[in-house]
């Protein structure tokens, strides 16, 4: 009998799997050459799609940084519930054990759901009788290209910190897209409100520039190729986004350059607000 299934991995926009607007899709191939599976291949359509899902879940900024830890935190258990399959999954992709960054994922949502309370204000003395207080907002909807290098802990090291400051965001993988449309599952099963974190596949290039030239989008992260993030502040330059692109310059994900206040700096826009008081 003959198997009709389709089996390429979905994108995931709005909380839910999508089918690629171009109907087209590509294989994905292990280091030997073994075929893995198939990814859709997603155009400007797509990330139009994912820009509006994640602009319908901007409600998640007004929750408390508390249930913003607590979700983190599911996603992390569930993750764990199911490193095995994901330490295959990694070793199938790039033919070197995945353990060691299954182990070093699920550390880090552990990380930023402790931050998720924790990166917030400061109080500054001004030049008159007033006090200014530095308030920490989220920067809004943030697109991500993944880093090659690292297919499960790259795109949770820029979904973690987005998510946690109260983003949503929309993240393009690196070159072996299934470990991060595999994660997809692990969302759905973690209280992550539809819209918040979108997964769309494909070119990089074509999607890293559908994300610089989009009106709605606040940020655009690279850490892909030095021509990218070229092409990403170009194409941003037009609208005055936000970026922040790594120029091809490569960095250890799973040492501290991989997280901490950078990213949640980069997550973050500063609101300022004076407080007069008399004598």
């Amino acid at each position: 009998m003959v198997d009709t299934l389709d089996r390429t991995a979905k994108m995931y926009i709005g909380g839910k799997q999508a089918r690629p607007d171009s109907g087209y899709s590509q294989p994905v191939f292990g280091p030997k050459g073994k075929l893995l599976g198939h990814v859709g291949i997603g155009n400007r359509k797509d990330i139009r799609n994912a820009v509006e899902a994640a602009h319908a879940a901007r409600s998640w900024a007004k929750t408390t940084a508390y249930n913003r830890a607590q979700v983190l935190y599911f996603i992390a258990e569930n993750l764990s519930a199911r490193a095995t399959e994901f330490a295959t999954r990694l070793q199938d992709l790039t033919g070197k054990p995945g353990q060691q960054e299954v182990d070093a994922s699920i550390q880090r949502l552990f990380t930023y759901a402790a931050w998720a309370d924790k990166y917030d204000g400061q109080a500054k003395s001004v030049p008159i009788r007033g006090l200014a207080l530095a308030m920490n907002e989220p920067t809004g909807v943030i697109g991500a290209l993944c880093p090659d290098e690292a297919p499960l802990l790259g795109p949770l090291s820029l979904m973690a910190p987005a998510i946690a400051m109260g983003n949503t965001v929309i993240l393009v993988p690196g070159q072996h897209p299934l470990s991060a449309t595999d994660f997809y599952q692990i969302l759905d099963t973690s209280d992550v409100p539809p819209g918040v974190v979108n997964i769309v596949t494909g070119p990089p290039d074509d999607l890293g520039k559908s994300l610089a030239g989009h009106m709605d989008v606040d940020a655009v992260w690279s850490f892909s190729s030095h021509p990218i993030s070229a092409l990403i502040e170009r194409e941003a330059a037009g609208n005055v986004k936000r970026t922040w692109v790594n120029h091809g310059r490569a960095r250890n994900w799973m040492g501290a350059e991989g997280e901490g206040r950078p990213f949640l700096s980069q997550a973050t826009e500063i609101k300022t607000v004076w407080v007069p008081y008399g004598e």
